[in-house]
């Protein structure tokens, strides 16, 4: 059995025992690798997605159909709850709910990337970075299929937020961007420390209530503290005001760009530091 280990071992760290190539220059060229590498990671995510809904009629539409009821029935609900009109709630909450899925499940996903890939990493020398890629991939694919019941509700309350929706684009992509950074220090944390995942997970739980996602900051008093000073706001806010017609506040635009910038830099230290172990800790 030792025998047949060897082989395997040897192939995902022949680079880590063979190269001399400095940390910072290995850490740059594997996450230069892992991007050209987009076919693969690619697949890899759409692959994810056929076994986990495999021999289903509607596939990840059922994901879709269950976020539609469940914003459906908390829209008519927390509208009378929160004394808000419908037309105004229903949106705002259709909304909250989807970007929210979006960050959770990175969030929740970043942890597992390396472990849920060990026997790739352990057999297949592979730039580390791509199965961050893979998961920032497959949740967005997730979320484009759930983007739909946003399309649904524009139509019934005709929500025409006209030009200013293409700057959702871009908060999109820069909330793709900290997902990657967030992957790959959460994925290398947690193959190193396995108690991470459930620290994560309680956070998210905390997190998704202080957060402004089914209830409007105008509602709160004491704004300034649980809104200002809540990074999940302004990553939302900066997708879901452009497709509400509005435009995104200067500090939630500079929240997000200085997050982007501070992850990307501290993610890349880890990375330069530690990527080369990460097939010894999974």
């Amino acid at each position: 059995m030792a025998g047949t280990q060897a082989p395997a071992y040897g192939l995902a760290r022949q680079r880590v025992w063979e190269s001399s190539e400095p940390l910072t220059a290995s850490a740059v060229r594997d996450i230069i690798e892992a991007v050209r590498y987009w076919p693969l990671w690619g697949r890899m995510g759409w692959q994810d997605i056929e076994l986990r809904y495999r021999r289903s009629i509607l596939g990840p539409f059922w994901l879709t159909l269950s976020m539609g009821v469940m914003i459906g029935t908390m829209g008519l609900l927390y509208s009378q709850l929160f004394r808000t009109e419908t037309t105004i709630y229903l949106p705002f909450v259709t909304l909250g709910l989807l970007i929210w899925g979006l960050i959770s499940s990175t969030i929740i996903d970043g942890c597992q990337t390396y472990i849920q890939s060990e026997s790739l990493l352990r057999q297949v020398a592979l730039p580390t970075v791509i199965f961050p890629l893979r998961v920032i991939w497959r949740n967005l694919i997730v979320f484009c299929h759930n983007f739909v019941v946003y399309l649904v509700v524009a139509v019934i309350f005709d929500l025409q937020p006209g030009w200013i929706a293409l700057l959702s684009v871009l908060g999109l992509v820069l909330t793709l961007l900290n997902g990657v950074w967030l992957a790959i220090l959460l994925g290398m944390l947690s193959a190193r420390f396995r108690d991470i995942p459930q620290i994560i997970g309680s956070i998210v739980q905390v997190l998704f209530f202080v957060s402004p996602i089914i209830w409007l900051p105008e509602l709160v008093h004491g704004r300034p503290f649980i809104v200002d000073f809540n990074p999940i706001f302004h990553f939302i806010e900066v997708i879901r005001a452009p497709l509400l017609g509005k435009a995104p506040s200067a500090l939630s635009w500079m929240v997000v760009l200085g997050t982007t910038v501070l992850g990307w830099i501290v993610a890349f230290l880890f990375h330069r530091r530690f990527h080369t172990r990460i097939a010894y800790w999974v």
